[in-house]
């Protein structure tokens, strides 16, 4: 253990976690709605909903700031795919 993970009880530490939950709730939230706002505009301009030159590039970047982070680029990439495939199917709803 090093000396921060020493000086911080179990309870901080899961408050800490809380608090970060809150912020990714609150990021998908928004990427949600910026997703919504794209499938509008691909609704007004009579776009497919599917893209997949640009999903590639969402996984390439995923992929990407993974490795920046020094985080596990699969799991990073699932959690995109699971967010890009939920956005798809709202979109298909929506229509």
């Amino acid at each position: 253990m090093n000396d921060a993970t020493e000086e911080m009880s179990l309870a901080e530490l899961r408050e800490e976690i809380e608090g970060i939950d809150r912020e990714l709730v609150e990021l998908i939230a928004r990427r949600t709605y910026v997703a919504g706002t794209v499938a509008e505009v691909k609704e007004e301009r009579d776009l497919p909903t599917t893209d997949e030159s640009q999903e590639a590039r969402v996984m390439e970047r995923a992929g990407e700031n993974a490795e920046h982070f020094d985080v596990d680029a699969n799991l990073v990439k699932a959690i995109f795919r699971l967010l890009i495939e939920l956005n798809k199917v709202e979109q298909r709803e929506s229509r």
